[in-house]
C-alpha cells in the first residue's frame, strides 16, 4: 500500500529519532523518559520539560487569556467555535515557547506538550474534577474533544504547532479521594459505548500526539500499565502512533496502593513494557535496573524514546528549524486586544437560560433605579477560573461587569450576604451576620440579582481544594453553606429576582426553579466572564448555551459514585425526569422546525442527511443549537439500550423573520450500539431520528412548551460495523 505524504514525513521523523536513540548510552535513555528530561549535549539535544498544561488556556505559567472553563465551552455545543478556541491558546503557547526558549527557560510549564484537553466522560455530577471535560455526553465530547486536539496542533504539514494529549485513559471520573487505589470495573459495552468513544475519534480522526493514562485501576490493572488499554486497544486497534505518558506520580501507586506490584523497579517495568512512555513523576528512573536485571529489554526502551524524540521533531524544537511558522510567532499575541475579544465571545456563548419566567430578561436598565446584588460569587475572582488557570491581567466579576455596564445610570447595592460555604465563614461567626444587610438590600432594589454556586475551591482535583467536602468531590447537590438562605431571603422580598449560578457542575436548586423568575447557569466563565453575564443580563447578547450536563433534582436518585455502570446514569440511561435536561437552554428569541426530511428511509453504510428549515419566529437575532437524537427500537429485545442519544449538531446564527435550511449528515455509525462482547452493530428494526433545539424526552417539553420532530427509519439487516 502506498504511503501518504503525512505517513512519509512520519516515517523520516521516526527514522532521525532512531538515529539519536542509538547513540544514546543506556544511562542516556532512561533520562529522557522522565518529564524532566535533562540535556543531552554531546548529541546537541536541549533540556525539555514535557510538563505544561492549557486546558482552557495556557496554564501556570504567568500572563494569558483565561477562557470560559471546559464544561462552559462545552454549552456551546459549536465545534467550529472549540476550535478557534484552541488555536487561539496554542497561539498564546507557541508565543511564550518562543520568548522562554530564546532566554534559556525550560522549566515546567514552558514546553509545547500541552496535558489537555480532559475527554473523560461527566458520569457522576459529584466528581470534583467534572468541570474540566466537556460534558456526560460520548458524542459531544468526542466532537469537541476532536476539534480542541486540532486546534492545538495546528494544521502546518510539516510541523505541530503544539502537541495535545487526551487523558486520563480510560473509564475515570471519581471519587477522587480513591483515584489511586481504586479498580473501575465496566462491561465491555459501557466501556465501548461510554468510556472510550471520545478517545477513540481524537486518536483516528485528530491524530492526537499523547495520551494520559488515568491513576486509577481498569477492570484489575493499573490504565498507566494495562496492556489491554495501552496495547490492545490503542495501538492496535486504533493504531495509535503517538507517546504515552502516565499521570503524575500514577506509576508510585502501582506498588503503593493498587498493590500489583512489589517495588518500584517492578511498576516502572510495569508501566513501560505494558505501553507506557514517559513518566509524569521519577518512578522510571529505576529503568536503569529494570534493563541490566531483564525486566525490560531496551529495544522496548528504545521504541518509546523513538515516540519521544519524534514528538519533538514534528514540534521543531530539537534544533533550530528555519522553516518552522510557528517560530515566528511573537509575545505581543499574548494577552492582545483580539485575545480579550475572543474570550468575551466565549464568555458570551456559554452561558444556559434556564429560566424566564414572564420574560424577566433581559432586564430594561431605564426602568430600573436600584439594582442589588448579593451572594458570595458576585465578586469571586476564582469563581471565573475553575481550575488549571493561567493569570489574566484583568478579571471582570460579575459584581465588576454590571457595574462596569451601569455605569452612574443606575445604583448597584452589594453585599456578599454569606461566605461560599459554611467553611467559609469568618471564625467566631454563625455566618448569618450578612443576612440583616440582605434585607434591607432587598428592600431597597428595584431587582434583586443573586450570584451564587461553587468555585474550585469546593469542588476539583483530589489535593488542590482545601474544604471540608471530599478531596474535591461534592457530597451532595445542595447550594453549600448559607446559599440557599440567602435565596430564601431574596425570593420572599418579593422583589423581581434573578438567579446567576457559577459552578463547574450540576447543582439541585430545586427551590430556585420553583420560586425564582430568571436563572442563568454561567459556570467558571473566564476572566471576562462578568462583563458577558451582564450583557446578557441587559440584552446585549441573546444567550445560547445548552446544557452538556444532566441537573438532577437530588443526588438520591444516582447510583453509588462507585458503581461504573452506566445504568440509571446521564441522560442516555436515567429513567427519572430531570430538573433541567441535558441539551437544554432558553433564548430570549423564539425558534421554529419546519420541513424536516431525510434523504433516505432505510439505514445503509452511507448513513443519511437529515435536513430541517430553521426559523428565528421572534423579534431579536440569536443563535439556534440544532440537536440530533437517534433512539434504536431493535427488532429483537436487547439489554442495556440507551434512551434516545445525540447524534448531530449544528449552530444556526439567525436575524429576526430568518430562515435557513441546515443539513446534518447521519453516517452510519450514528445507528450503531455496541454490545455485551463490545461489538458495534446496526440491529435490525426500527429507528426514530429527532430533531429540535432540545432533547426529545418529557421534561424539555414541559420546560420549553416545544416538542421536536419525529421521523422514523429502518435497518432491514443487522449490521456489524
Amino acid at each position: 500500500m502506498e504511503l501518504t505524504e503525512n505517513q512519509v514525513l512520519l516515517e523520516e521523523y521516526r527514522a532521525q529519532a532512531k538515529e539519536l536513540v542509538d547513540q544514546m548510552t543506556l544511562e542516556e535513555k532512561v533520562s529522557q523518559t522522565l518529564y524532566r528530561a535533562p540535556a543531552i549535549e554531546r548529541l546537541g539535544i536541549p533540556a525539555y520539560n514535557w510538563w505544561n498544561e492549557a486546558l482552557h488556556g495556557v496554564a501556570r505559567a504567568g500572563t494569558a487569556t483565561i477562557f470560559p472553563q471546559s464544561i462552559g465551552l462545552a454549552a456551546t455545543f459549536d465545534e467550529d467555535f472549540i476550535e478557534t478556541v484552541a488555536d487561539a491558546i496554542s497561539t498564546e503557547g507557541r508565543a511564550k515557547f518562543n520568548m522562554q526558549a530564546r532566554l534559556e527557560d525550560r522549566d515546567i510549564y514552558k514546553g509545547l506538550t500541552f496535558w489537555a484537553p480532559n475527554i473523560n466522560i461527566f458520569r457522576d455530577p459529584r466528581w470534583g474534577r467534572g468541570h474540566e471535560t466537556f460534558g456526560e455526553d460520548p458524542y459531544l465530547t468526542s466532537r469537541l474533544g476532536l476539534r480542541f486536539v486540532k486546534g492545538l496542533q495546528g494544521h502546518d504539514e510539516k510541523y505541530l504547532k503544539a502537541a495535545a494529549c487526551a487523558k486520563h485513559f480510560a473509564v475515570h471520573s471519581g471519587p477522587e479521594a480513591l483515584r489511586h487505589q481504586f479498580d473501575a470495573r465496566v462491561s465491555k459495552q459501557d466501556l465501548y459505548e461510554t468510556y472510550l468513544p471520545a478517545f477513540r475519534t481524537c486518536v483516528k480522526e485528530g491524530h492526537v500526539e499523547a495520551v494520559m493514562g488515568a491513576y486509577n485501576r481498569f477492570n484489575g490493572a493499573p490504565c498507566c500499565g494495562n496492556r489491554e488499554l495501552l496495547q490492545d486497544i490503542l495501538r492496535k486497534e486504533w493504531g495509535f502512533q503517538g507517546h504515552v505518558v502516565s499521570d503524575c506520580w500514577a506509576i508510585q501507586d502501582f506498588h503503593m496502593w493498587h498493590n500489583v506490584t512489589q517495588t518500584p523497579v517492578e511498576s516502572a517495568a510495569m508501566a513501560m513494557n505494558n505501553g507506557c512512555d514517559l513518566n509524569c513523576g521519577d518512578m522510571f528512573a529505576n529503568l536503569l535496573l529494570a534493563v541490566q536485571d531483564g525486566r525490560v529489554d531496551e529495544t522496548r526502551l528504545d521504541e518509546a524514546l523513538i515516540s519521544l524524540f519524534t514528538t519533538r521533531m514534528k514540534l521543531g524544537i530539537l534544533t533550530e528549524e528555519a522553516e518552522n511558522p510557528f517560530d515566528e510567532i511573537p509575545y505581543s499575541v499574548v494577552d492582545s486586544v483580539q485575545m480579550r475579544k475572543l474570550n468575551l465571545e466565549a464568555a458570551e456563548k456559554c452561558v444556559v437560560l434556564l429560566k424566564n419566567e414572564g420574560h424577566l430578561l433581559p432586564l430594561k436598565k431605564e426602568n430600573i433605579k436600584t439594582v442589588g446584588i448579593i451572594g458570595p460569587n458576585a465578586d469571586n475572582r476564582r469563581a471565573l477560573v475553575g481550575n488549571y488557570e493561567g493569570t489574566a491581567s484583568r478579571y471582570v466579576t460579575v459584581l465588576e461587569g454590571i457595574q462596569d455596564y451601569l455605569g452612574e445610570e443606575c445604583r448597584v447595592l452589594y453585599s456578599q450576604g454569606c461566605g461560599l460555604s459554611a467553611q467559609s465563614d469568618p471564625i467566631l461567626r454563625t455566618g448569618k451576620e450578612r443576612l440583616a444587610e440582605v434585607r434591607e438590600i432587598c428592600a431597597l432594589s428595584d431587582v434583586v440579582i443573586a450570584c451564587l454556586g461553587l468555585d474550585a475551591g469546593l469542588e476539583g482535583e483530589e489535593g488542590d481544594t482545601g474544604n471540608e467536602f471530599a478531596s474535591g468531590d461534592k457530597p451532595d447537590l445542595n447550594l453549600p453553606g448559607f446559599q440557599e438562605e440567602v435565596l430564601r431571603i431574596v425570593s420572599d422580598s418579593g422583589k423581581p429576582a434573578v438567579l446567576i449560578l457559577l459552578s463547574g457542575s450540576a447543582l439541585a436548586i430545586n427551590f430556585a426553579d420553583a420560586h425564582i423568575p430568571a436563572i442563568l447557569q454561567g459556570w467558571y466563565p473566564g476572566a471576562q466572564g462578568g462583563r458577558a453575564i451582564a450583557n446578557i443580563l441587559f440584552g446585549e447578547v441573546n444567550p445560547q448555551g445548552k446544557l452538556p450536563i444532566t441537573f438532577y433534582r437530588s443526588a438520591e436518585e444516582l447510583p453509588e459514585f462507585t458503581d461504573y455502570s452506566m445504568e440509571g446514569r446521564t441522560y442516555r440511561y436515567m429513567k427519572q425526569d430531570a430538573l433541567y435536561p441535558f441539551g437544554y437552554g432558553l433564548s430570549y428569541t423564539d425558534f421554529a422546525y419546519t420541513e424536516a426530511s431525510l434523504s433516505a428511509k432505510r439505514i445503509t453504510e452511507e448513513g443519511m442527511d437529515v435536513e430541517v428549515t430553521v426559523e428565528n419566529a421572534g423579534n431579536m437575532a440569536g443563535t439556534e443549537t440544532v440537536q440530533v437524537y437517534i433512539k434504536a427500537i431493535p427488532k429483537e429485545e436487547k439489554p442495556h439500550v440507551p434512551n434516545a442519544q445525540l447524534k448531530g449538531i449544528c449552530k444556526c446564527a439567525l436575524e429576526p423573520g430568518e430562515k435557513k435550511r441546515v443539513s446534518i449528515h447521519l453516517p452510519v455509525e450514528a445507528f450503531a450500539l455496541y454490545d455485551e462482547a463490545g461489538r458495534r452493530m446496526v440491529h435490525e428494526g426500527e429507528y426514530r431520528v429527532y430533531i429540535g433545539g432540545q432533547g426529545p424526552d418529557k421534561r424539555s417539553r414541559e420546560l420549553t412548551g416545544k416538542t421536536v420532530i419525529e421521523l422514523p427509519v429502518f435497518a432491514e439487516k443487522t449490521m456489524e460495523l
